[in-house]
């Protein structure tokens, strides 16, 4: 059985299906923030719907981050380092990508168990 959350005409926020939660891409509310804000942002509601999900940070199965500019990888960094459980530091992939919309400074997208 796969259970989605928050469903839309387009997309799900969230979709669980054997033990694992699968992400949409998520990126800043407040896109007026610069990448550190944007990066906490994007972190906080990846805290949240891990744990609607019955999951949290430490089961990360994968991240995938996407930044606008590479410019910017050292200071997501500093917040990502910041964020992650020491010893439960996911696989993780970053590249740079043409965004949506450009105020959007980077979008995440997590694979984690529950």
């Amino acid at each position: 059985m796969v259970q989605r959350f928050d469903v839309g005409a387009r997309m799900s926020e969230m979709a669980v299906h054997n033990g694992t939660v699968y992400l949409a891409g998520q990126i800043a509310d407040d896109s007026g923030q610069d990448i550190r804000g944007q990066t906490r942002q994007v972190l906080g509601a990846i805290d949240a719907l891990l744990a609607r999900a019955g999951s949290d940070k430490t089961k990360i199965l994968l991240a995938q981050i996407f930044l606008a500019d590479l410019a910017d990888f050292a200071a997501m960094n500093e917040v990502w380092d910041a964020w992650v459980a020491a010893g439960q530091t996911p696989p993780r992939a970053t590249v740079q990508a043409h965004l949506a919309k450009p105020e959007w400074k980077l979008e995440i997208v997590v694979t984690a168990a529950i």
